[in-house]
């Protein structure tokens, strides 16, 4: 039998890099435990408010956030503050499919086009690695707006 999951994150900026990471993967933030949020409602201030009438201090309330599936097919990730920074390369990495069914040249050109709109939220281009016909379909290396690195496939 199979098991749900969820990604975690450390991080310097919890919520800041679970915006990367919802625009990046089109996952959306949650509401607050009951809460109904009305269409175009910031999830943001909701978890403020929510937060404030619990009595959590201010600056305990970017601690921690999350982002889900709106499918609910894949994984929640979860964001922590943690206070040392990142010191080497991730052992974990994210592969996000941004050509699939695609190959060569038009795939290439799929994932330059994604890797493009994620530079514009924050992320940085790392490496390119081309074709290899029966061993790579390529794919790109970035890394997200704290340095941890994914890769375009």
């Amino acid at each position: 039998m199979s098991r749900t999951f969820q990604v975690t994150f450390d991080a310097h900026d919890p919520v800041a890099l679970s915006l990367f990471w919802r625009d990046a993967l089109g996952y959306v933030l949650p509401g607050p435990p009951g809460a109904e949020l009305a269409e175009g409602e910031d999830p943001l201030a909701a978890w403020d408010a929510f937060l404030a009438r619990l009595g959590v201090p201010e600056e305990a309330r970017r601690t921690r956030s999350a982002i889900e599936d709106p499918a609910g097919a894949g994984p929640r990730v979860f964001f922590q503050r943690v206070p040392e920074g990142k010191t080497a390369k991730n052992r974990v990495h994210l592969d996000v499919r941004a050509a699939p069914g695609l190959a060569g040249e038009e795939r290439m050109a799929a994932l330059e086009a994604e890797c493009a709109r994620l530079v514009a939220l924050g992320a940085r281009r790392l490496a390119r690695y081309e074709p290899e016909p029966s061993l790579s379909a390529g794919h790109l290396v970035l890394a997200d707006p704290e340095g941890n690195e994914f890769c375009l496939d």
